[in-house]
């Protein structure tokens, strides 16, 4: 599917399952600096583990790719076809060197939504068409500096979290950080208690085994235990320079252990000495309990 714009710039739709095609992109997402949620290996992942198809457009001018906006096709029996930037993400959108290119993905998307029956398109970061209804000032991000040392990296936490991690090394807890299938058993359970007890669906486990299969090297499980058994786990990213703590959680015994305090300090220590540079604890709805806890 070809939308002209004009006689240099052009949007192709993108076959993700050819291999050359997603290597153009990934490349430019790399030289960009565009988000874990542009990459192809996030979107595929997401196909793979939910069966929501993985599509997107490029901006090329000259036979080079100016711009790209990744796409989830989601089809919800409560809430109908959507597409997506990018599914199961907390970013994507429009990712474009010009706001010429900008405006010509948004459009592409926009008829291809027509054309195929779907309902809305969500951009989840980027470039916002003017015409485009925005929705600002629901969720907030929260992002710091990873300190030169474990001191350091303790001091930087404020005074009251500071005192529940210190609680938290003096309780003998073990930290584990691997991929295996121990290791995803252990988060699973983790993570699906505390979703349970927070009233909100629990995602599949093909979901996270899926996302530990396209990021390879830059995956992996931090677990908290005591005697043997997961208190706290969770499963992060690596990418472009920053930790990216996705999917955790812990049981209710997690909370007198103060293993989910421990579990994010150590995870700043463990992500250093991977050489990240930055902590990105992601977002979230504004006034929320995980917004005052983060």
């Amino acid at each position: 599917m070809n939308v002209p714009v004009n006689l240099s710039l052009k949007v192709e739709l993108v076959d993700l399952s050819d291999a050359r095609s997603s290597l153009r992109v990934d490349e430019f997402v790399n030289e960009t600096g565009a988000s874990l949620f542009h990459r192809t290996a996030w979107l595929r992942a997401v196909e793979r583990a939910t069966g929501q198809k993985a599509t997107g457009f490029i901006a090329e001018q000259l036979g080079v790719i100016r711009g790209w906006l990744p796409l989830t096709q989601v089809r919800s029996f409560l809430f109908g076809k959507a597409l997506v930037s990018s599914g199961f993400g907390v970013g994507g959108g429009v990712y474009a060197e010009t706001p010429e290119a900008a405006e010509a993905l948004a459009r592409a998307a926009q008829e291809f939504a027509a054309r195929f029956g779907f309902g809305s398109v969500e951009l989840r970061g980027g470039d916002i068409p003017e015409d485009w209804q925005a929705v600002c000032g629901k969720h907030v991000g929260f992002e710091r500096a990873l300190a030169a040392d474990d001191d350091a990296e303790l001091l930087a936490i404020p005074r009251k979290s500071r005192a529940e991690v210190r609680k938290g090394l003096k309780n003998g807890l073990e930290v584990r950080v691997g991929r295996s299938k121990i290791d995803a058993k252990m988060h699973y359970a983790a993570y699906s208690e505390s979703v349970r007890n927070l009233g909100t669906p629990v995602f599949p486990k093909a979901l996270f085994k899926s996302m530990l299969e396209a990021f390879p090297e830059e995956s992996d499980i931090l677990t908290i235990l005591r005697d043997g058994k997961p208190l706290a786990s969770v499963l992060s990213f690596y990418h472009n320079g920053s930790v990216l703590p996705f999917w955790g959680g812990g049981s209710v015994a997690a909370r007198s252990a103060r293993a989910n305090e421990l579990m994010y300090y150590e995870l700043m220590l463990h992500a250093r000495k991977r050489g990240m540079g930055r902590f990105d604890f992601g977002r979230s709805k504004v006034g929320s309990g995980p917004a005052k806890y983060k």
